[in-house]
């Protein structure tokens, strides 16, 4: 991965964090985990983690209603060339390590 790359999706983390905290109810909790971006830049899916797990599929489908409003927002706050279609996926992968977390702690 190219430093450019790393680059792109720290930033649309921190992006996107800071739009999610202002468009979305303080409950339930919502936060990005990382964001993975296609190799011309054009294309990035956006990983959250939700708590309480009850209210995962609402918090997705509530990000992916407000994507065109988070490229709006992108393009308002980064200096980038393409602004990246967005994704807004669960992050399967940290409930299922603190799942893990969980289980060794007995």
């Amino acid at each position: 991965m190219s430093e450019r790359t790393e680059k792109v999706e720290s930033l649309i983390v921190e992006l996107a964090a800071a739009f999610l905290e202002e468009e979305a109810n303080p409950s339930p909790l919502i936060t990005v985990t990382r964001a993975i971006i296609s190799p011309d830049l054009k294309r990035v899916t956006v990983y959250l983690s939700v708590f309480p797990t009850e209210k995962e599929e609402n918090a997705v489908e509530f990000a992916s209603r407000k994507a065109t409003e988070f490229r709006k927002y992108i393009a308002e706050h980064a200096r980038l060339r393409v602004v990246p279609f967005i994704t807004f996926e669960l992050d399967r992968g940290e409930r299922n390590r603190q799942r893990l977390d969980e289980l060794s702690r007995g």
